[in-house]
């Protein structure tokens, strides 16, 4: 627990007096008959959650999902009015461009029409293979166009040297969620529908069925002797596994039968700066399926990647293979209406660019201000914090406050736009024009190689409703979409904005000090600041957090099933911190107001109204399979315990709440975990 005296900080209000004294928040929703104290996230979102059914489009449904959804409107108005309006606008504009591409993924009847004859040229590529050489000439080539069968290439900060971009190669050999999936018992019923969509993708491009029962069988025992090799997903939480800087000679010594040199220059990366090549047990791997496995696995194996690949670009029968054997680990019961699917094939051919006409319909520039108003002021909170932390040493604290002082937080949207005057995009050639993006998008990345790095750079659309925190360049980054309500609302009282955008901003921030950031420093260098008497002391009290996390079962009907702790460390340390943090802003703003404290909207105070908000932003109602997926493989952990087990180590959500030491939601003594 902080100790110490806090410092005074001057904030200002990020809501008018007018406004403050009216509701945003329906109480009516809350559940009367639960004992916040037992159960907050019941007390807040139980009946939202009994009344609501999810989408059958959907593997979960809460307010991201709504705030997407409207998200995904003004984008689909502004995809249609450009596609009505070719023909009388500017043909190079990407307004156009978008139009172009939004009207070739609509036309559904082309697409299936096509069947998969945009990727039979890759299949027959796939089918003249014939030897070691060949597989190697493949996979240049796919690179080229922006393909990652087994491994990628991309752009990112030097671990070392974080002033300057180098080349990152990755392993993609594995598609299920986790490794466990291919050996686990548990797991079978998911791997053999896997099988099973592998062998029906293969006879869907014409093989006979034993035949392609044999290649699925193939690439599924080579699949799996890589997920062997693989890092589960806690174990690549840790930065040291993504990143080995490398010579080429020296990746050519892992890789004796793949030459580093032939596909950087393929790519157009200079072969002579070094390059960071992670995971040493994956390519070795890959470097004994080179030289051992034979020609036709390999071939089954690149088969069935081209087509799982393409498969949602591809006809209907490609498609509807694909969504059933996705129904195993997401639940959903339909697959998303077209126009859906043709906005997320704009975001993902040109997201900033979509973003850029979203921003100039839909943020109101007021709200830029009054986030950055607000962002400072947990900035501020952050800042104090750290000062009276009392488990750290004066010199490891100055190290921290260091860092603080150089994070750069980045609201709404670039100040500088990306130019897409490069990228063709040809009327009715859906396939063709997603792939024209695949390779310009690709190309874009690595022209950043070699250098300097530039902070000011998203790689978030303004459209997306997210934030993120970059620990290889230390920024805190909030897009646009994510900055309206219940997140923020200029006209709601401070309480429920605190709550809200407050607990993001916080979570983001601590990021920056989490089991992965607090490895970073200031300007994004992986480097140790810490004393190790003062890291013992951090990683005793993340245990704790660990311990906590790994005992909740969050899926009713599977009660065996537990959170893991140690892959939701990260996300865990940063809801705690961040609730922490945006609370005792608010405390500061309700402080320089007389009575502000003590103001009650609809029977609630300031204080309980940051509570309700922080569990409503959290509302959600997830099918089993998609949670089970989610456990497995995402670092987040379930929404319910984004409230439940988080507010339980506030001591601020115990004194609002008046609830009694050592109810479910109010840890004391050994059980109260306190990092920042």
């Amino acid at each position: 627990m902080a100790a110490g005296s806090a410092l005074v900080i001057g904030v200002a209000s990020c809501s008018s007096t007018e406004v403050a004294t009216s509701s945003a928040f329906d109480t009516s929703e809350l559940d009367l008959g639960i004992n916040p104290c037992d159960d907050l996230n019941a007390f807040v979102n139980g009946q939202w959650s009994a009344q609501t059914q999810i989408p059958a489009d959907e593997s979960s449904y809460g307010v991201f999902n709504q705030l997407r959804d409207e998200s995904l409107d003004i984008q689909r108005g502004i995809a249609d009015r450009a596609a009505a309006d070719l023909g009388s606008a500017d043909e190079t504009s990407d307004r156009t461009k978008i139009g172009l591409l939004f009207e070739s993924a609509m036309d559904e009847n082309s697409i299936d029409e096509a069947g998969f004859s945009p990727i039979e040229p890759e299949l027959a590529q796939v089918d003249a293979i014939a030897s070691q050489e060949d597989i190697a000439a493949f996979l240049r080539e796919d690179a080229q166009d922006g393909g990652a069968i087994l491994f990628s290439l991309g752009s990112g900060a030097d671990f070392q040297d974080a002033t300057r971009q180098i080349g990152f190669v990755g392993p993609t050999g594995i598609t299920l969620p986790s490794k466990d999936y291919y050996t686990d018992p548990q797991y079978a019923p998911i791997l053999d529908a896997y099988r099973s969509y592998l062998q029906t993708s293969l006879e869907l491009t014409g093989i006979g069925d034993a035949e392609a029962s044999a290649q699925a069988d193939q690439a599924l025992d080579f699949e799996t002797a890589l997920a062997a090799a693989s890092l589960s997903p806690a174990e690549a939480r840790d930065p040291a596994t993504q990143y080995r800087l490398v010579t080429v000679d020296e990746a050519n010594a892992i890789t004796p039968a793949f030459d580093w040199r032939q596909y950087l220059e393929a790519q157009n990366v200079s072969p002579d700066e070094a390059f960071s090549l992670a995971d040493t047990a994956y390519f070795t791997q890959v470097e004994q399926l080179l030289a051992q496995a034979p020609i036709d696995q390999w071939k089954s194996y690149l088969r069935a990647q081209v087509v799982n690949r393409s498969a949602d670009r591809l006809s209907k029968p490609f498609r509807d293979n694909k969504f059933e054997f996705e129904q195993q680990i997401t639940g959903t019961a339909e697959q998303s209406d077209r126009w859906k699917i043709a906005i997320g094939d704009v975001n993902s051919a040109m997201g900033e660019a979509m973003g850029r006409l979203y921003v100039e319909e839909a943020f109101d520039p007021s709200a830029r201000e009054h986030a950055e108003q607000l962002v400072q002021n947990v900035l501020d909170a952050l800042r104090v914090r750290i000062e009276n932390v009392d488990w750290m040493s004066p010199e490891t604290k100055q190290q921290a406050l260091d860092k603080w002082s150089q994070m750069v937080p980045k609201i709404g949207y670039p100040d500088n736009w990306r130019d897409w005057s490069g990228l063709q995009i040809t009327q009715g050639d859906y396939f063709g024009n997603l792939a024209a993006a695949d390779r310009f998008n690709h190309a874009y990345d690595l022209e950043k190689i070699g250098k300097p790095s530039d902070r000011s750079e998203w790689v978030m659309t303004p459209q997306t409703v997210n934030a993120y925190y970059s620990p290889t360049d230390n920024t805190i980054n909030f897009p646009a979409a994510i900055l309206q309500a219940p997140f923020f609302d200029p006209n709601a009282d401070d309480a429920l904005n605190y709550g809200g955008i407050g607990s993001v901003i916080g979570h983001e921030a601590t990021h920056a000090f989490d089991d992965q950031g607090s490895q970073f420093d200031g300007q994004g260098n992986h480097v140790n600041w810490w004393t190790p008497e003062d890291r013992a002391q951090f990683d005793s009290r993340t245990a704790k957090l660990v311990e906590q996390y790994d005992a909740y079962t969050p899926i009713p009907s599977m009660p065996d099933v537990h959170v893991n702790g140690e892959l939701t460390l990260g996300e865990n340390i940063a809801d705690l911190g961040g609730v922490n943090t945006s609370y005792d802003a608010l405390k500061t703003v309700l402080d320089s107001e007389p009575g502000a404290a003590t103001t009650e909207i609809d029977g609630y105070t300031p204080n309980q109204r940051f509570f309700l908000n922080y569990a409503r932003v959290w509302r959600d109602k997830t099918r089993d399979e998609a949670l089970l997926t989610r456990i497995n493989s995402d670092p987040h952990s379930p929404a319910s315990l984004r409230v439940n087990g988080v507010v339980a180590n506030v001591p601020g959500f115990a004194e609002a709440f008046e609830c009694a030491p050592g109810s479910p939601e109010a840890h004391v003594g050994d059980q109260l975990v306190t990092i920042w």
